[in-house]
């Protein structure tokens, strides 16, 4: 077998897997809609998206999901607020700052992190940050928005520290000397220089941050609380879309009503996670050109 033909069968092996994981996405993506669509015969979309009680069970049943809404997006929104300046700020210690045995030391933990199953951080909550919550601020329940928020926050951490320590360390090094040989101090061209040129990396790290936090499942099935009502406070039980899919799905009879708006709850879920995608790769698109522009 010649060079060329031995780049043609690698170039068309490639190209295979590349047509098999479209194509499992693909498949994954019509059966998604397949069972979810049919619960729009019993309800209008707005009903269904802006519906504030969710009693699938009753008689009649009510489908609305907007309590589920809001209870996946304030979670994620409060564990990125603990979860973005941790990872951002511990990529650019560890980047730009820590000794080098810090800087292993530290980078292996955060790693760790992320290997952590998600089934033993909710454990954690529901024993230790639970009680915890609950004695410290005389509440009735420590199972509630701000449990859920640092657990998810510790999972979505090395996301972010992973890809935005990545995106430091693209920082081409002509850039630090540059502003070295204008007479800037070291934390002057971190803040001034390393992280403007990282925007790019960073943005599209906070993202898919925000993203892990949405799509989990297990910690807030254990820690939210599992109350589906619009939240009135921080401290409040919520039931994210995620923790309702787990819960019911194995108690929804097959065809049934019930069983269509579940899946309905997944392409929620799938439009979610493709806004997140489309705007970390607008804005990764976006930062790089006004940082090439402005360096």
């Amino acid at each position: 077998m010649t060079r060329h033909q031995k780049e043609i069968l690698i170039r068309g092996i490639f190209a295979l897997f590349a047509f098999a994981s479209v194509l499992i996405l693909s498949l994954i993506v019509v059966f998604l809609f397949r069972e979810g669509i049919p619960i729009f015969n019993k309800i209008s979309l707005s009903d269904f998206l802006f519906g504030r009680e969710w009693y699938p069970t009753f008689d009649p049943p009510s489908y609305g999901i907007w309590p589920l809404i809001v209870g996946s997006v304030i979670v994620t929104v409060f564990s990125c607020l603990i979860a973005v300046p941790l990872g951002v700020l511990s990529a650019v210690y560890i980047a730009e700052i820590a000794p080098a045995a810090i800087k292993d030391v530290t980078k292996s933990i955060i790693e760790l992190l992320a290997g952590i199953p998600s089934v033993v951080l909710g454990f954690f909550g529901m024993v230790v940050l639970a009680p915890f919550m609950q004695e410290t601020f005389d509440l009735p329940t420590g199972l509630n928005i701000v449990n859920a928020s640092v657990i998810l926050a510790i999972m979505a951490i090395p996301t972010i520290s992973s890809i935005s320590e990545d995106a430091l360390y693209a920082v081409p090094q002509e850039f630090k000397e540059a502003s070295y040989a204008l007479g800037a101090t070291k934390y002057e061209t971190i803040v001034k220089v390393i992280v403007p040129a990282a925007l790019s990396g960073i943005s599209t790290a906070v993202i898919l941050g925000m993203s892990r936090a949405i799509g989990e499942t297990m910690v807030v099935l254990m820690v939210a609380g599992g109350a589906a009502a619009i939240p009135e406070s921080i401290f409040d039980s919520v039931r994210p879309m995620t923790a309702s899919i787990a819960a019911e799905m194995g108690e929804a009879p097959f065809g049934s009503g019930h069983y269509h708006a579940l899946f309905a709850i997944g392409i929620v879920l799938f439009f979610l996670t493709l806004a997140f995608n489309l705007v970390a790769d607008y804005i990764s698109q976006k930062f790089r050109e006004t940082g090439s522009a402005t360096l």
